[in-house]
C-alpha cells in the first residue's frame, strides 16, 4: 500500500527511479506523505475483478466460499446512494459512453464533520478500441450500469468498530468508467468513445469540494489497483485543493505495478500500458514516473501450464513459487527505497490478496491480516495520524499466517 502526502510545511521530497515502457522516461513522481499497501492479486498473476467469477477466501487453512455479495449482505453495511455530477456534461467529463459520471458520499459526523475520505474506484483498463468498446456496455464505462447503492465496507465503514480511525468522516467513493485510471483527456469519434477520466477527476472534486470539502481540516485520497495508480498520479493534485494547514495524506492499495518480466520472458505490463497510453493519448497528462503488473497473463501463458497456479495459490509448482518469489524480492528491495523518508509508510505482506482497504475481513475484522501483531487498519492509521511504526515488510511466503488468500472459480 502506498500512502502519500502531496503538500506538507516540511515539504520531504522522495524520488524512485526505474525503467518501463510505458513512457520513454519513467520516473516516479514525488511522493510526499507516502505509504505503501502492496496486496496485489497481480503478484499471482492476475488481473480479475472479483464481480467477473466466484471466490473464496482461505485463512489458517479454512476455506470458505463466498461471493461479494454474501460478504456485503451477511456484515450489513450501510447502502449508500448513487450521485450523478450533473455538471459534468458541460465540461465533457463523461464516462467511455459519454453518460455523467457519478460518486457515492456518505456524511461525517462528529469529530469528523469536517474531514473527507476520497476513495477511487478500481476495476483494471481497456487497451483496445475493441476492449473499450464492450467496457461501455457495463459499470466500469457507464453510469447507465452502475449499482444505485453500493455497500460501504472497510475503511468506508461507518462504524467505529470496523473503522476505528475513519468512521465518522465524510466518506466518498468515485466511480471509475474512464478505463484510464482518471487520466485521459480525448476521444475516438469513429468508435463513439470519450476518454475523459482527468474531466471526471477535476469534475468530482469540484463537486464535493462545494459540498464542504473545501473546509476540510483533515483530508485521504484512497483507491486500490486502478483506482491506486489513479490515486499515486493525482496525489499532488488532490493535496493543491487544500490550504496548508490542512493534513493531506493519499494511499494507494495494491497501486503500485512493477515493471516485471512475465512468465514468458516478455513483458505484458508493458504492452498493457503502452496500448493504454497510445489510445487515451496520455502522453501529456501522465507524470514522468513507474509502474507495474501481472506476472502471467494468458498471452505470456499459451499452453496453459499457469491457469491453476493463477486461480489457486496452492496449485502452484516449486517452480513458480521460486518465480514468484524473485518477483518479491525485487519488490522488497523497491519498496524499502521509497521507505526511507520518515513521512512514507509501507504495509507490504506476503499474501495472495487485493484490495484489503476494502474488505471487511481485511481491513480491521478480529483476525485481519497482520505483520508483527500490527493489522492494516491500525497500521494506516499510525501512518496517517503519525503515530509511528507504519513501515512493516512481511517475511517471505508461506510464513505469513494471518493471510486472507484469495482463491478463484470462474
Amino acid at each position: 500500500m502506498l500512502l502519500s502526502h502531496s503538500r506538507s510545511p516540511y515539504k520531504p521530497r522522495y524520488v524512485i527511479k526505474s525503467k518501463t515502457s510505458m513512457i520513454k522516461k519513467c520516473k516516479m513522481k514525488k511522493l510526499l506523505w507516502s505509504w505503501i499497501i502492496l496486496f496485489n492479486i497481480h503478484v499471482n498473476g492476475m488481473m480479475m475483478e472479483f464481480d467477473e467469477m466466484e471466490w473464496f477466501t482461505v485463512f489458517n487453512g479454512t476455506k470458505v466460499f463466498q461471493t461479494q455479495n454474501d460478504v456485503f449482505s451477511e456484515a450489513k453495511f450501510p447502502m449508500v446512494g448513487l450521485t450523478l455530477i450533473q455538471s459534468a456534461a458541460a465540461k465533457g467529463a463523461v464516462c467511455l459512453d459519454g453518460s455523467l459520471p457519478g460518486y457515492h458520499l456518505h456524511r461525517g459526523f462528529g469529530s469528523g464533520a469536517n474531514n473527507w475520505l476520497v476513495q477511487l474506484e478500481g476495476g483494471g483498463w481497456c487497451d483496445t478500441i475493441r476492449n473499450c468498446v464492450y467496457r461501455k456496455t457495463t459499470r466500469r464505462g457507464s453510469s447507465s450500469y452502475m449499482e444505485k447503492e453500493i455497500p460501504f465496507t472497510g475503511i468506508l465503514s461507518d462504524k467505529a468498530a470496523d473503522n476505528p480511525d475513519f468512521y465518522n468522516w465524510n466518506r466518498v467513493k468515485v466511480r471509475y468508467c474512464d478505463g484510464g485510471s482518471f487520466s485521459g483527456d480525448s476521444e475516438n469519434k469513429a468508435a463513439q468513445l470519450q476518454f475523459r477520466g482527468k474531466r471526471i477527476w477535476l469534475a468530482a472534486m469540484e463537486d464535493l469540494m462545494a459540498k464542504g470539502m473545501r473546509q476540510a481540516k483533515q483530508a485521504l485520497l484512497s483507491g486500490c489497483s486502478a483506482g491506486g495508480l489513479a490515486v499515486i498520479l493525482r496525489c499532488d493534485d488532490f493535496g493543491k485543493l487544500f490550504p496548508p494547514s490542512t493534513r493531506v495524506k493519499c494511499l494507494s492499495d495494491a497501486g503500485f505495478f512493477l515493471d516485471a518480466i512475465d512468465v514468458s520472458g516478455g513483458r505484458s505490463l508493458r504492452r498493457l500500458y503502452a496500448g493504454v497510453v497510445k489510445l487515451q493519448n496520455l502522453q501529456t497528462n501522465l507524470p514522468q514516473y513507474c509502474i507495474q503488473e501481472s506476472l502471467a497473463p494468458k498471452s505470456a501463458d499459451p499452453s496453459g501450464s499457469w491457469n491453476d497456479c493463477r486461480l489457486n495459490y496452492a496449485k502452484c509448482s516449486a517452480s513458480q513459487i521460486q518465480f514468484l518469489q524473485g518477483f518479491r524480492t525485487r519488490m522488497v528491495n523497491l519498496v524499502k527505497g521509497f521507505a526511507m523518508p520518515s513521512k512514507n509508510g509501507v504495509f507490504l505482506n506476503s499474501c495472495f490478496a487485493h484490495c484489503q482497504t476494502e474488505r471487511h475481513d481485511t481491513w480491521f475484522a478480529q483476525n485481519s491480516p497482520a505483520i508483527k501483531n500490527k493489522g492494516i487498519a491500525v497500521a494506516v492509521g499510525d501512518w496517517y495520524f503519525e503515530r509511528g511504526g507504519a513501515k512493516l515488510i512481511d517475511c517471505a511466503y508461506p510464513c505469513d499466517k494471518t493471510c486472507h488468500n484469495l482463491v478463484f472459480r470462474r
